[in-house]
């Protein structure tokens, strides 16, 4: 999926989630009055981040993390093509031993990006940037899942139709069966009967303290 500008650009309803105008009442000062719109798009990591770097136009500094390495070179290519005025460095693949864990950090420190992204799998990922990013890794970091395969054009990404059917996971099944058949046959079920168990025993999840 090499992305280009006017593929990743979000127009019309699809592009919004609300429309706001603003509205003045008697007892307070003027205030935003937002009505719901469609929001047709998925807002998976493969749509919303070529999207955000096609929108901002101050060239930004961005690193990648994650993925086999000629996987992420490719990616860091066809986004370079595409937004040329962000610089783009590939930090490390994603198949690094805890031992370079400390390399790699340094590396993406003295890049200073401003947006990081880091592509291990999920939950890899969000665990490893739990554990490991923090200030001067980047002022927005990411988890993008298969978005450097999908950019580099490894794996193809799912048709539009099936993405607004909200049916990429099937299309994902499909194409990589040996590889997301856990997460997707035995995953989804875990997920539903764990969102359920939380919605009907009024449990409530405790924010945890930042460290």
């Amino acid at each position: 999926m090499p992305i280009s500008p006017t593929a990743t650009r979000p127009t019309g309803a699809a592009s919004r989630a609300a429309t706001c105008s603003p509205t003045a009442s008697a007892s307070t000062s003027p205030r935003a009055s937002c009505t719901a719109a469609p929001f047709r798009r998925t807002s998976t990591a493969p749509t919303v981040i070529p999207a955000f770097l096609v929108h901002v136009t101050r060239p930004l500094r961005v690193a990648l993390i994650g993925a086999r390495e000629e996987v992420i070179e490719a990616a860091v290519g066809n986004f370079a093509k595409a937004t040329p005025w962000h610089a783009f460095r590939a930090i490390s693949h994603g198949y690094f031993s805890p031992s370079e864990t400390g390399a790699i950090l340094a590396d993406l420190a003295a890049f200073d990006p401003d947006v990081t992204l880091v592509a291990l799998g999920s939950p890899a990922q969000e665990i490893w940037m739990d554990a490991h990013i923090g200030p001067g890794h980047g002022r927005l970091v990411f988890g993008v899942g298969a978005l450097f395969d999908f950019v580099s054009g490894v794996v193809p990404r799912a048709p539009e139709l099936v993405r607004n059917l909200r049916l990429e996971w099937v299309y994902r099944l499909m194409v990589e069966p040996g590889r997301l058949w856990r997460r997707y046959i035995l995953g989804n079920p875990v997920f539903l009967y764990r969102v359920l168990r939380y919605k009907y025993s009024g449990s409530r999840l405790e924010p945890r303290a930042a460290r």
